[in-house]
């Protein structure tokens, strides 16, 4: 499975932006959950959000609660994160991941990754 994530960019505070993850080489099954997880500079990677097989289960990091909104689009083999009221601590590496069973939110319980698409917020 390849992921490729698009759509980051700079963007003012306040600002929104989509970001899309497609897969090649394998169709995102009905046993997949998805997940987004980013990395600023000088941090560790963190959990941002995830999404069940079915759709049906979302998990938010609480900083990003009632900003961003993870879907996903199985007919397009595409998942997304809507990131709206975007802030400066939002800046980061955004990267896509797809786990071959349940929703989860710890990296090391992921699959498959895609490389990052660079998210940079001004104030």
């Amino acid at each position: 499975v390849q992921l490729q994530a698009s759509g980051g960019g700079l963007v003012q505070a306040g600002g929104s932006l989509r970001l899309s993850c497609a897969a090649s080489g394998r169709t995102f099954s009905s046993s997949d959950s998805m997940g987004w997880f980013r990395q600023a500079p000088g941090k560790k990677s963190e959990f941002v959000a995830a999404i069940s097989e079915s759709g049906g289960t979302t998990y938010y990091e609480d900083s990003v609660k009632g900003r961003f909104t993870i879907s996903r689009d199985n007919a397009k083999n595409t998942m997304y994160l809507q990131m709206n009221s975007l802030k400066s601590e939002d800046t980061a590496v955004y990267s896509c991941a797809v786990r071959r069973g349940s929703i989860r939110y710890t990296r090391n319980e992921y699959d498959y990754w895609g490389q990052g698409t660079e998210v940079t917020v001004s104030s």
